[in-house]
């Protein structure tokens, strides 16, 4: 791996090249956001007070569902200051385009903002990064969930893309809740839970069926594509002591109409460099990189990085990645992963699975006996 630098270190090299206006605000996002609502609120009328033929709320559910994944992407800039700078607004808003995946204001800035930013792709800081193979195998569970064949384990995690975001953020909420302020955790505690009030009162209001297509599968679809992206951000990355952004980041290429409607989300090295720089700049900010540090930037197809992961394991041995189940090593990007023709390193397969997972459970064992000395 080349010699690592941190986000600090990019950007200070890069920020003269930017005009001073793309440090500013810009609130003409929030003019696609309310499109957005309009439309999400329209569909969510629609199904609610009209009775049609179930494959017409299924069309519906997918409209509602984009939304809600757009909301998202938008509340993710709002919650970065990018839109807004006064801090009862930027929350507010970010309140109102993160309510459908009923995430608040407070704990997703603290979880990404303070915490997966400043350590990114850390195996012990960052709370979005993959886990080690040393931590997997301290877990029954997941020993034995390792033990399937890679197409198996990779099947079942492209299914679960549909849950993850939801999953995350309720875990994120349990694990950061503590570390709020006393006083402040009334009120993270009351933007989690309001949300859901809402969503459990519409379910009042109009029944089971009616909710599935109005909130269930929308929620599904939003999650899928939320985690389309963000399981592409990283995973195809290697952790990283210093936070370097050309390094544990990638970007992906999606048709510039996509780009629009997702708020260049897909830009995510640049938005590493300058989340405080508003993602309408950020197509400048990639012209910038590639530039001056052309060999060390990252950036795929959305379609290549998706079928990419597909392809690989998610455990983390030695900055690369391994299969329990076959102890196969495949690369990581800029550390000899070949996304043009994905194989493992068969000259460096790990024999030595079961002698790790022995250690562990020696591990275990000492600890149990110093408990009766």
């Amino acid at each position: 791996m080349k010699d690592l630098h941190s986000f600090g270190w990019y950007a200070a090299k890069l920020k003269p090249h930017l005009p001073k206006k793309a440090f500013n605000p810009v609130p003409t996002r929030l003019w696609g956001g309310l499109a957005y609502l309009l439309v999400t609120v329209g569909c969510l009328l629609t199904i609610g007070m009209l009775d049609f033929n179930p494959f017409i709320y299924i069309g519906v559910s997918l409209v509602i569902g984009a939304c809600f994944a757009a909301l998202g992407f938008l509340g993710h800039e709002i919650l970065h200051g990018t839109v807004v700078r006064k801090a009862w607004l930027r929350d507010f808003l970010g309140a109102v385009a993160f309510w459908p995946l009923s995430t608040g204001p407070k704990l997703w800035r603290k979880w990404h903002n303070l915490t997966h930013h400043v350590h990114t792709q850390h195996e012990e800081h960052d709370p979005d990064a993959w886990p080690t193979l040393e931590r997997i195998m301290r877990s029954r569970l997941l020993r034995w969930v390792y033990k399937l064949p890679l197409p198996v384990r990779a099947f079942f995690s492209f299914c679960s893309l549909s849950l993850q975001f939801s999953v995350h953020s309720l875990n994120m909420f349990v694990v950061y809740l503590k570390e709020f302020n006393p006083k402040k955790r009334r009120a993270v505690f009351f933007e989690a839970v309001l949300p859901w009030i809402s969503w459990i009162g519409l379910l009042v209001w109009v029944g089971p069926v009616k909710w599935i297509f109005m909130f269930l599968i929308p929620l599904l679809i939003a999650n899928l594509i939320v985690m389309a992206y963000i399981s592409t951000n990283h995973r195809l990355n290697p952790t990283t002591e210093v936070n370097d952004p050309l390094a544990n980041s990638l970007t992906v290429t999606v048709p510039k109409w996509v780009d629009v409607l997702h708020f260049n989300f897909s830009y995510h090295t640049e938005h590493h460099l300058f989340p405080g720089v508003s993602s309408k700049y950020y197509p400048h900010v990639k012209k910038l990189i590639k530039e001056h540090w052309p060999d060390r930037y990252h950036e795929m197809r959305f379609d290549k990085a998706l079928l990419a992961l597909w392809k690989t394991p998610r455990p983390y041995h030695n900055r690369e990645l391994i299969d329990p189940s076959s102890g196969n090593v495949y690369g990581t990007l800029g550390n000899g992963l070949d996304t043009t023709k994905i194989q493992s390193k068969l000259e460096e397969k790990v024999n030595n699975t079961k002698e790790f997972m022995t250690t562990i459970s020696e591990q275990k064992g000492k600890k149990r006996a110093s408990k009766y000395q």
